[in-house]
């Protein structure tokens, strides 16, 4: 069994105290936050040790791994305190804020014999998986391209200040508002990718500020970007598209086009996303009705149907946050346990994970034609969840 701590008793760390029963390998030692409010409320909900300060945390002979889950802005410097105690990590997305301080911790871990790992654990699904098998089995052919949406949705015009976790922490709104949309949600979409089609050779990206009202609890704020967009070229060939939004409708879909068909995920999120296949002149029959209906009414019809037929998979019995954030947020950290346990580098540790980082970043900031550092493992071979 592997002790963790969690530092940081926000919105996120409910999702990890929750799929902490998918992985009873895992033993979580204790919590940290520097609110001791939100702290002790965490502490109460889940049954778990509250340590006195960070320093006794990092001092505890049982925590094997320090789960980082505090805000982006101080991820380099908490990274960094637990790899100098001996800790291997686990942080949330991005790794740091700059490519300099990531590029540090991980330099670090790799001097000191230990392993950093980044999330999200997303691309450790079951529905990843599937996809995976699919491609390698020929289905689609050679993929070619693929586009990723990373829409949340209009969330600031929602009651966004109502929205509380189990443990009574409130969403971060106002801090995601400020911080933008690219850091917080463009991985999800990123470690798919790179997952499945290795190494992005190039990225070009663009990001604004759309919405600079975002209303009641953001007076004062300084808004980051509510869009941006990037394409990535692939070594191994593959062009992605990007596009990570809080004004859109919501879309966590990926769809992947190959020589000879088209893969489509429904969800990003969803641990069990239905994935549906349509090899190129073999359509459903219910596309293929509304596409006579639409000829023969001479105009579009209002609603889309997603390409292809679902292509069942088994399912595992887990337990999962509800809608929308369907993913197993624990599972990335007990694979880093068991590959530690065994010897092996978990695929998103060390250059793999500053390689998404260095992503995202660019993503974020909207850097032109720029070369992200490449990725130790070109794919993640097989199924790691």
């Amino acid at each position: 069994m592997t002790g963790i701590a969690l530092i940081g008793c926000g919105f996120v760390a409910d999702y990890y105290a929750l799929t902490l029963k998918n992985h009873p390998e895992l033993r979580l030692c204790g919590v940290f936050d520097i609110l001791q409010e939100r702290q002790a409320a965490f502490a109460r909900f889940w049954s778990a040790r509250a340590y006195d300060s960070l320093e006794a945390l990092l001092a505890d002979p049982s925590v094997e791994i320090v789960v980082n889950l505090t805000p982006p802005e101080t991820h380099a410097e908490i990274n960094r305190a637990a790899l100098q105690a001996g800790k291997h990590v686990y942080c949330e997305k991005p790794l740091a804020m700059t490519m300099d301080d990531a590029q540090a911790v991980v330099e670090l871990a790799k001097t000191r014999g230990l392993v950093i790992a980044g999330a999200p654990a997303n691309a450790l699904s079951s529905a990843r998986a599937h996809c995976a098998a699919l491609i390698r089995s020929g289905a689609i052919g050679a993929p070619r391209l693929a586009y990723a949406e990373m829409e949340d949705g209009p969330v600031f015009r929602g009651n966004w200040r109502s929205w509380k976790s189990r443990s009574g922490a409130p969403w971060p709104g106002a801090h995601e508002f400020s911080i933008g949309c690219t850091l917080e949600h463009a991985g999800y979409a990123a470690s798919w990718l790179v997952s499945l089609f290795g190494a992005v050779e190039r990225v070009t990206a663009f990001s604004a500020l759309a919405f600079p009202n975002k209303g009641p609890g953001t007076e004062g704020l300084s808004l980051g970007h509510d869009f941006s967009v990037g394409c990535m070229a692939f070594r191994s060939g593959l062009s992605a598209r990007l596009t990570s939004g809080l004004g859109a409708p919501r879309d966590r879909s990926l769809t992947v086009v190959g020589e000879e068909g088209i893969l489509v995920v429904r969800d990003l999120w969803d641990e069990f996303s239905a994935v549906q296949l349509e090899p190129f002149g073999r359509r459903p029959f219910w596309p293929r009705l509304v596409d006579r209906l639409e000829h023969e009414l001479q105009r579009k019809l209002g609603f889309r149907l997603t390409a292809g037929r679902i292509m069942p998979y088994a399912r595992r019995k887990l337990v999962l946050p509800a809608y929308p954030s369907r993913i197993d947020f624990a599972r990335g950290v007990a694979v880093q346990a068991a590959a530690i346990r065994e010897g092996r580098t978990p695929f998103f540790s060390g250059r793999t994970a500053l390689h998404l980082t260095d992503i995202a970043l660019s993503l974020h900031n909207g850097l032109n034609d720029h070369a992200p550092l490449p990725p130790a493992q070109t794919a993640l071979v097989g199924d790691q969840g």
